[in-house]
């Protein structure tokens, strides 16, 4: 079956999800499954499928469901190029997290993500997948683990000199010290990340987080004014992407540092 032939099944799979969620996890699977071709176009509807079949998932909150394709989908990423096999795994992880209380669930499918990462020497995706675990454990207040995984994932990235990748990994790490209350090393992590940004383009999500930080760090220290234009910039920036949650907490910030000073 070719590239159109498998279009068209996923296709039809997504017109029934909501009569047939069923019949629907049945038809992304044989897209996904069911042909040995793995040309441009055909690993794009793969892809496609797998996105569609992850949010399905997500949409009927079975996080064991998602964990379980991710397992399946090894011996697709086998025969997929590593690049396109690190997004279709990004792809999945972010429908898991749109799903409530399945940071747990999250944190195991990251492990064992990075685990099989190692072993089959996919560096990229695994620094990714710890990256995003380091992330979770702060959330979940594991702030001596999410230190010792954002250590390590530290020193690999210097040697490989991966500055956007080290940009958020001392964000990450400014934000878990700062969690702990210490403040030096949450100040030296945003100095660590600024002067990585400073050698590249940052995108302007990234650069939103930087501001943030860096307002808070601010503030921390009672200059509120500093902390103020931070704050208006990453505002600004969230506005023009549209992030109306992140925005608002930014604004919220502004009105609290104007009552301050």
């Amino acid at each position: 079956m070719g590239a159109p032939e498998l279009a068209a099944l996923s296709d039809s799979a997504a017109e029934i999800e909501a009569t047939d969620p069923a019949k629907a996890v049945e038809v992304y699977r044989d897209v996904i499954f069911g042909t040995e071709s793995f040309d441009a176009e055909t690993v794009k509807v793969k892809e496609l499928a797998v996105d569609r079949l992850a949010k399905l998932f997500a949409a009927a909150n079975d996080a064991q469901a998602v964990k379980a394709l991710l397992t399946d989908l090894r011996p697709l990423f086998k025969a997929v190029p590593k690049a396109k096999t690190a997004k279709i795994v990004r792809g999945v992880i972010d429908a898991l997290a749109t799903m409530h209380g399945c940071d747990l669930v999250q944190v195991e499918v990251c492990e064992d993500m990075a685990v099989w990462a190692r072993s089959e020497k996919r560096t990229f995706l695994r620094h990714r997948v710890e990256l995003r675990l380091a992330a979770l454990r702060l959330a979940l207040k594991q702030y001596q683990d999410a230190l010792k995984t954002i250590g390590g994932l530290s020193f690999e990235v210097k040697k490989l000199d991966d500055k956007l990748l080290l940009v958020d990994i001392h964000l990450l790490e400014s934000k878990i010290h700062y969690a702990l209350r210490n403040m030096p090393k949450a100040k030296a992590a945003l100095t660590a990340a600024r002067t990585n940004s400073n050698a590249i383009y940052v995108p302007p999500s990234v650069q939103c987080v930087i501001d943030s930080q860096s307002g808070i760090l601010h503030a921390e220290e009672k200059d509120y004014k500093t902390a103020y234009s931070y704050f208006f910039e990453a505002f600004e920036q969230l506005n023009n992407l549209e992030d109306d949650q992140k925005a608002r907490a930014a604004l919220k910030y502004m009105l609290m540092c104007k009552v301050r000073f």
